[in-house]
């Protein structure tokens, strides 16, 4: 039987894991040819990790999906601490790969490399956190949840408005945010 969120969970992923594959090669792009990587269509992808993956994904996941898998398959429970533990960081790695980003855009060179490294830490991090919810937590849900658990996870999830998955159009409010990504930033994400 197909669960919709479990759709909607793969869905936001790989929009998230393009943004981010993106950010990098826009970033080493720009290196590559000698300038300074368009540092306000890095700002906006760094928003949209933080007002879509970190404010609405993580804690549907955190608060729905993740108690539920720690109720019918307890051997998980220490993958789950340490998905919880990362989603818990979150806004702190953001903030601190924003801090990073601004340092380099305002100092300059000097700064390129440790932005480099802080945005290259992130990614790693973020994308193995993503392969160990599909690779161990979503097949445990898919094959030891409950109807009535996925009902309720299934309802919450279908909230989910991101337009980098394809399912939706951007909202009025968030229309120029996503034009200007898709407009500059290179493939997979973006035209530029």
């Amino acid at each position: 039987m197909r669960h919709p969120a479990l759709d909607v969970i793969h869905d936001e992923h790989q929009a998230l894991a393009a943004m981010l594959r993106s950010m990098s090669l826009l970033v080493a792009q720009a290196h590559r040819e000698g300038h300074a990587p368009d540092f306000g269509v890095l700002r906006a992808m760094l928003f949209y990790v933080d007002e879509f993956p970190e404010r609405l994904h993580h804690p549907k996941e955190s608060e729905l999906l993740f108690p539920r898998v720690r109720e019918r398959c307890p051997e998980l429970a220490a993958t789950l601490d340490r998905l919880d533990t990362d989603h818990g960081r979150g806004e702190a790695a953001i903030r601190q790969l924003e801090h990073t980003l601004l340092a380099y855009e305002v100092l300059g060179e000097s700064r390129r490399q440790a932005f480099v490294d802080a945005m290259d830490r992130y990614i790693d991090s973020y994308l193995s956190h993503m392969a160990v919810e599909e690779t161990e937590v979503l097949p445990a849900a898919r094959n030891h949840l409950t109807e009535a658990d996925w009902a309720t996870l299934d309802a919450a999830f279908a909230d989910n408005r991101d337009p980098l998955t394809g399912r939706h159009e951007a909202d009025e409010t968030f229309r120029p945010l996503f034009s200007k990504i898709l407009m500059t930033a290179p493939a997979p994400i973006g035209l530029g």
